[in-house]
């Protein structure tokens, strides 16, 4: 089955607990049309560059997936008619990247940075 990255922003005004019930509630709705969770991150709450619906924060989520095309259009569907969701992208990759995603490492483990001049 074809691999797949998603990224949502839900609504600032929702506790930890809500944004990452709607990781479990989208994740249900690919098993339910054939596909899995195989990774899931919630990065916290993010201050945006610009507002979204009047909302100048917002909670971060990141899925990787294992799914067919038709469970992913459906969960979008999904995500795009939710209230508590405000943006939602989703790319195709080759494969999944093993480890956290850059938004979870810490600093000093990123690497391949140019250094900051003074």
């Amino acid at each position: 089955m074809p691999l797949y990255e998603h990224v949502f922003i839900s609504r600032q005004d929702l506790s930890n607990a809500q944004a990452e019930g709607l990781i479990e509630h989208f994740g249900a709705v690919l098993a339910d049309n054939g596909g899995k969770i195989v990774e899931s991150e919630y990065w916290g709450v993010k201050t945006m560059a610009y507002k979204i619906n009047k909302n100048r924060k917002g909670h971060y989520a990141f899925l990787k997936t294992d799914s067919p095309s038709g469970a992913v259009q459906e969960m979008e569907r999904l995500m795009r008619l939710h209230d508590d969701v405000m943006r939602v992208l989703t790319i195709k990759v080759d494969e999944h990247a093993e480890g956290p995603s850059v938004q979870m490492q810490k600093r000093e483990e990123r690497g391949d940075r140019r250094e900051r001049r003074n």
